[in-house]
């Protein structure tokens, strides 16, 4: 891992809508390169807002944003774009193509790869989530579960450094679970979850933030914050019914 440069640094984030809510009142944190962390947090902490800071989808608050050593801003916004890959809750959002394989070929060919370098490109994120098979098909014959893996090839074709998910197990049947959990621990890129799954961000990532009306409340290890009950208390995070947090071994 590059010490360097981190893959991800946040510092004094702060955003208020046009509204006048305030989503966030100064966020500070950094994610090594290679690391995999959940951001868990109640409903309307700021999660969302949070997100779409990293790839300059919303902007204009106060403190800084740094992808790669890149400053998110209107100077780099097509080198952040390709750095960041977020893979959104519902995968039709982004499948629009005719077929798999025009969708993941869609972002790369919009950023000028053409050719044998574009087909690689496709080849390459279909097979990281198993879908080779399946890239002549029309993404709606498709399972929910197929959909959100060709929803993490289209952001992989773009070789970003960071991928963020947001509620990347919502919806899925427990054998879907379990092969898209099998293929993010596979992915050597920077992972960031945004997840009301608590046992799915303790078995796929070591450590967690936990962002709260607007700030980061906590940021350690996920076996620590999800065993502490009093911090889980505070902040509207409930393990389900039985789920013993400590008897889980941690992915590697």
């Amino acid at each position: 891992m590059d010490a360097v440069t981190a893959s991800l640094e946040v510092s004094g984030l702060a955003f208020a809508y046009p509204d006048g809510h305030q989503a966030l009142f100064g966020v500070d944190f950094s994610i090594a390169r290679g690391e995999r962390v959940a951001l868990l947090g109640p409903n309307g902490a700021g999660k969302t807002t949070l997100v779409l800071h990293l790839n300059g989808i919303l902007g204009g608050g106060t403190g800084t944003v740094t992808v790669a050593g890149l400053p998110v801003g209107k100077r780099h916004m097509a080198a952040i774009r390709q750095k960041v890959g977020i893979v959104f809750q519902d995968p039709d959002d982004q499948l629009f193509m005719p077929t798999v394989r025009e969708d993941v070929a869609f972002g790369p060919a919009a950023a000028g790869i053409r050719g044998a370098e574009l087909e690689e490109r496709v080849r390459t994120a279909l097979e990281r989530v198993g879908m080779q098979d399946f890239a002549g098909r029309p993404p709606h014959h498709l399972s929910f579960g197929q959909r959100r893996r060709v929803a993490v090839a289209t952001v992989l074709a773009m070789e970003p450094e960071i991928l963020v998910l947001d509620e990347p197990s919502s919806n899925l049947d427990p054998a879907s679970r379990r092969e898209l959990a099998d293929i993010l621990r596979s992915l050597d890129v920077t992972v960031l979850m945004v997840t009301h799954d608590l046992p799915y961000a303790l078995e796929l990532c070591p450590r967690s933030l936990i962002l709260s009306d607007g700030v980061i409340a906590a940021d350690g290890p996920t076996a620590a914050l999800l065993s502490d009950e009093e911090l889980m208390r505070a902040h509207r995070l409930e393990l389900p019914f039985g789920f013993d947090p400590k008897s889980v071994t941690m992915g590697a």
